[in-house]
């Protein structure tokens, strides 16, 4: 019978093994006398504060549905990562949270190694807001020497619209700026950027006003695949399939890798990855 229930119940299950994780003393609570480990249901209350009677019917499976704000208040109370916080959500509203955006800073090296394992193929891991955090040799011989720039340069809207160099690499700027800014525009807002990334889009109004001007339209695009075509300073025309692949675990995070379309290509990369300096 308390197995079936227990099934009935996955959110008041959850909650409760969530909670029985939890060392009281690292929260000022007095650890001693408890009959089973963990914090307990008032005090995980307290912590979200909310009614002890309201979490103690959640756990119990009565009262309705819980709202957003008290599984997230629940969730900061019990100090759930990102992908415990997801769950209780799927388990409590039958959805995921919202997203709450947080600024990529970086990769991991494990994610790095899988960047540096594509070359000769280009490829970078941008953020939701087009900063490049990430890149392997290849892109830095191909696209741009991510390295020899300071990491707030490093952004794609940038080069588009304020670097030359990147502008006349181009076949058709307009169209591939058109791109990149209705794609930028979904991914902010879909990361719950769209408030972080105010003052970088202002600046960018001030000092492009094509940029601006685009910026209006309001257009929406999706950065999923298709072919880019480049004017190489040294290899000349060349052309790419590119694809974007979402990174586990890191929703903020997107890895983009181009394939040279011509395979001789390929060699003529590794050449200048030869030639180029080290990093």
């Amino acid at each position: 019978m308390s197995e079936h229930l227990a099934q009935d119940n996955l959110l008041g299950t959850y909650l409760k093994d969530r909670r029985s994780r939890l060392d009281p003393a690292a929260f000022g609570f007095a650890a001693e006398r408890r009959r089973t480990p963990g914090l307990r249901r008032e005090e995980v209350a307290q912590r979200a504060n909310i009614s002890p009677t309201w979490y103690t019917w959640l756990e119990q499976g009565r009262g309705g549905a819980p709202s957003a704000d008290v599984l997230d208040r629940i969730a900061r109370a019990l100090m759930l990562t990102d992908v415990e916080r997801e769950h209780l959500f799927l388990l409590g509203l039958g959805r995921a949270p919202e997203v709450r955006y947080q600024r990529s800073e970086g990769v991991t090296p494990r994610l790095q190694r899988v960047l540096d394992a594509l070359s000769p193929s280009p490829a970078v891991i941008r953020s939701a807001t087009w900063d490049v955090v990430a890149w392997n040799r290849a892109a830095s011989v191909m696209l741009t020497d991510y390295g020899a720039l300071p990491p707030h340069q490093r952004n794609i809207l940038r080069f588009i619209f304020l670097d030359p160099r990147v502008r006349a690499a181009q076949y058709d700027w307009e169209s591939v700026a058109r791109f990149v800014v209705g794609a930028f525009r979904v991914d902010a807002a879909r990361a719950g950027a769209a408030t972080a990334v105010q003052p970088f889009v202002d600046e960018l109004c001030r000092l492009s006003p094509e940029f601006a001007a685009m910026w209006r339209d309001n257009d929406v695009r999706s950065h999923g695949e298709g072919v880019k075509h480049l004017r190489h300073p040294i290899l000349g025309p060349i052309a790419f399939e590119y694809s974007a692949f979402a990174v586990d675990g890191r929703p903020d995070l997107s890895m983009v890798v181009y394939n040279p379309i011509e395979p001789e290509v390929a060699d003529k990369i590794r050449e200048l990855m030869e030639k180029a300096p080290a990093l």
